[in-house]
């Protein structure tokens, strides 16, 4: 097998699609990863990087162009590191989607693909994002700021003035920012359109598209009304969303997050909507889940796991499999994590995946939102099991 050089251009057909965006492709058996290609196309590329065992290339021309191609929204589009597969139509994003949680869920879970359902659309695959962050950094070049986001290529800032993903109010925000510029380089600067009827903490968690948020919701109902359960544990609840738009279906709730503002927020918002058979509380989940689970039944409790995107600690992963809820919903934005920790939570017929719902909350980016459906196939211990303590 030889290895492409650095700087070398190369005619490569792409046959599949990595998890993150970037054309699979092979010259000599070595394999070359290519972005804002599809899957068929030839292309032409000019290898960047090599490693052992393999080559990054960056897209000089495309060849023969897939059917599934089409001109990008955004001007800014292959420089801009926020977007992977605006040079895809819509439906072909989300068959590529589709195909990428089942085959990481199987490569990394060692479930059957089939469980993953049909990916469900985004209404509005651009102008969907509610929050952005933007960054300003000094161009010696130009002796002058860039304000933007990060490139595709590099940790340098993309200078733009709108963002086709973001929602017409956030573009207005980014052009105030530029008439209003940070005094220096290096400043984050979020922005974000407050979701109503929330108190939501300037630096808390909620999710960034309102368009696909109601189906959101009602993915992980019809799979709590499924599981037939009478409690919930909210794990990494943030200001209380889950928990609240669940809380009519269940006898009680508790939810538990580290961010002390949010626990403030779901409290307030808890408040705002009457909600008075659940209790919030703060700290750290793998340490307040014993305390948490003690209170119910684990026969007839749901754990609702909505964690970061580097998925649940192994703690928290051994605690579940001692306590055995009847039912695990576990909501992510990273789907090879989550196969990896599923993975854990079904070892030994502890649990059983029973399906995998994906939604896209993030068109036109290589990021899919998935809801996975966990059942206890072993009964629950009928004392409680020797828990840490918080």
């Amino acid at each position: 097998m030889v290895s492409p050089t650095v700087g070398s251009k190369l005619t490569l057909t792409i046959n599949d699609t990595a998890f993150g965006g970037e054309g699979v492709a092979r010259t000599d058996d070595f394999v070359v990863f290519v972005p804002f290609v599809a899957v068929g196309e030839v292309v032409e590329a000019e290898v960047t990087e090599v490693k052992k065992r393999f080559a990054r290339a960056r897209l000089l021309r495309v060849l023969q162009p897939s059917p599934d191609r089409v001109a990008p929204a955004c001007r800014y589009f292959g420089d801009c590191g926020g977007c992977q597969y605006q040079h895809l139509a819509y439906p072909a994003q989300l068959q590529l989607k589709h195909k990428q949680v089942g085959d990481l869920f199987e490569r990394i879970g060692g479930f059957d693909p089939a469980l993953v359902a049909p990916i469900i659309p985004c209404p509005q695959p651009y102008g969907y994002r509610n929050r952005i962050m933007i960054r300003s950094q000094w161009d010696k070049f130009k002796q002058g700021l860039n304000i933007g986001f990060i490139r595709a290529d590099n940790r340098l800032v993309v200078d733009l003035d709108e963002c086709k993903i973001a929602e017409p109010a956030l573009n207005e925000q980014i052009r105030q920012v530029r008439a209003h510029p940070p005094p220096r380089g290096g400043i984050k600067v979020v922005l974000r359109i407050p979701p109503e009827g929330w108190e939501v903490p300037p630096d808390s968690f909620f999710q960034n598209n309102f368009f696909l948020l109601p189906r959101l919701v009602e993915v992980v109902r019809d799979r709590l009304r499924q599981g037939g359960t009478r409690h919930l544990v909210d794990v990494y609840c943030g200001v209380g969303f889950f928990s609240l738009e669940l809380a009519g279906m269940v006898e009680s709730f508790a939810g538990v997050e580290l961010d002390r503002l949010a626990i403030k927020a779901a409290r307030s918002n808890a408040a705002a909507r009457g909600c008075a058979n659940g209790v919030f509380v703060d700290g750290a989940a793998e340490e307040l889940l014993p305390e948490l689970l003690a209170r119910f039944t684990a026969g007839a409790t749901t754990v609702l796991l909505d964690p970061p995107r580097k998925g649940c600690p192994p703690q928290m992963l051994r605690l579940l499999r001692q306590v055995r809820p009847a039912q695990v919903i576990y909501v992510s934005c990273h789907p090879a994590t989550m196969a990896r920790d599923l993975n854990v939570l079904c070892a030994e017929g502890v649990f059983k995946l029973a399906q995998v719902i994906p939604l896209d909350m993030f068109p036109q980016t290589s990021h899919v939102e998935s809801v996975a459906d966990l059942r206890s196939q072993l009964p629950a211990p009928e004392s409680k099991p020797d828990l840490p303590t918080a």
